[in-house]
């Protein structure tokens, strides 16, 4: 016997149960109130891949990030960026004068390496820019700036924008 594209055996065990086909259900039928039609979009979710080793494919993909050295800030740099600390401490030494200026800033930084599995550990990392409005630069006992409630220790700084804020032709990237 051939159905469609394909042949099916004539001793095939199973044959007049495929012949009739799909089960109709009447409306008030006990099979179909205790298991009613569940809409393809439910039944495809039953069939679907599973993660079987939680975060593993996230393990992954953290290795394919790219690291790199910290780049190293000249002398003038760093005098540069402290500067600017100084004026955005200045203008963020207490919460009024925080909310009056309302200062947006954005400062690149340095992130190391946090994956202890992966080669970069230690010695390498990334350059990330953060913006938002700097709230508080504590350069007494945390020597943190703090934008939008990220801490940004001083030593990740390697560059610190203010639209305007610093008066100079050096307003442009520090790197």
């Amino acid at each position: 016997m051939i159905l469609g594209a394909m042949e099916i055996p004539s001793d095939f065990r199973y044959l007049n149960v495929f012949l009739r086909g799909k089960p109709q259900h009447r409306a008030q039928d006990p099979f179909l109130v205790r298991h009613p039609a569940m809409d393809s979009g439910r039944r495809a979710k039953i069939f679907s891949p599973f993660d079987a080793l939680k975060g593993f494919s996230e393990a992954v993909a953290a290795k394919d990030v790219l690291y790199m050295p910290k780049p190293e800030l000249s002398e003038a740099d760093q005098e540069e960026i402290g500067r600017r600390l100084g004026i955005l401490h200045a203008l963020t030494r207490n919460g009024r004068l925080t909310r009056e200026n309302r200062i947006p800033v954005t400062v690149t930084r340095f992130v190391p390496c946090a994956d202890p599995d992966h080669a970069a550990f230690g010695y390498r990392g990334q350059c990330i820019s953060i913006r938002g409005i700097c709230t508080r630069v504590d350069g007494i006992s945390g020597k943190c700036l703090v934008v939008d409630g990220t801490v940004i220790p001083f030593e990740e700084i390697l560059s610190l924008e203010a639209e305007g804020l610093f008066g100079d032709e050096r307003e442009t990237d520090i790197l």
